[in-house]
């Protein structure tokens, strides 16, 4: 065990290395996190800002078209034509 913590001399270049790419690593997985947070946050704020959005009873957007699922031509519309 000591000859491999000693490694092979070179000891005091690899420990190091090793401690200082797990802080960065560390430092990184903090760095997500936060983002994360303030991300969730940010969109949490924003869609409670703005009302929520209501279908009309013939299944049209606000735009007048037909939702994406409907105008999709299913085999059945196809043959209607």
């Amino acid at each position: 065990m000591s000859e491999f913590l000693h490694m092979g001399g070179y000891a005091a270049y690899v420990w190091p290395a090793y401690g200082i790419a797990t802080i960065v690593l560390l430092g990184l997985l903090v760095a997500t996190w936060k983002g994360l947070r303030n991300a969730e946050a940010t969109l949490r704020a924003l869609e409670s800002a703005r009302p929520a959005r209501r279908r009309s009873r013939n299944g049209s957007n606000s735009t007048g078209r037909k939702a994406a699922d409907q105008s999709a031509g299913t085999p059945a519309e196809a043959s209607e034509g």
